[in-house]
């Protein structure tokens, strides 16, 4: 199982925890797993309009950013992380 890596604004969806493991072989994958685990989630990681990730979020797998987004590929023991964006000046 993957192992993904919860922001600390978005804990709260995963009843505090800052891990989740879960089964997926793609990003999308891994988002439908997490909203069965953490229902709530998926709205916050994943844009239905646009069938991307939400304006914001980035997702790395193993320490790599991708371009593929959501059909980026994850493994049984990859680590995920989504990252939302931070603004500065």
């Amino acid at each position: 199982m993957a192992t993904v890596f919860i922001p600390r604004r978005l804990q709260p969806l995963s009843g505090g925890r800052r891990q989740v493991c879960v089964e997926g072989a793609t990003v999308r994958q891994v988002i439908e797993a997490l909203e069965a685990e953490c229902p709530g989630i998926k709205a916050r990681l994943y844009d239905a309009e646009h069938d991307a990730l939400a304006r914001g979020m980035a997702v790395t797998v193993d320490g790599v950013t991708g371009e593929l987004g959501l059909l980026e590929k994850v493994g049984p023991e990859s680590e995920v992380h989504f990252l939302p964006a931070i603004a500065g000046g």
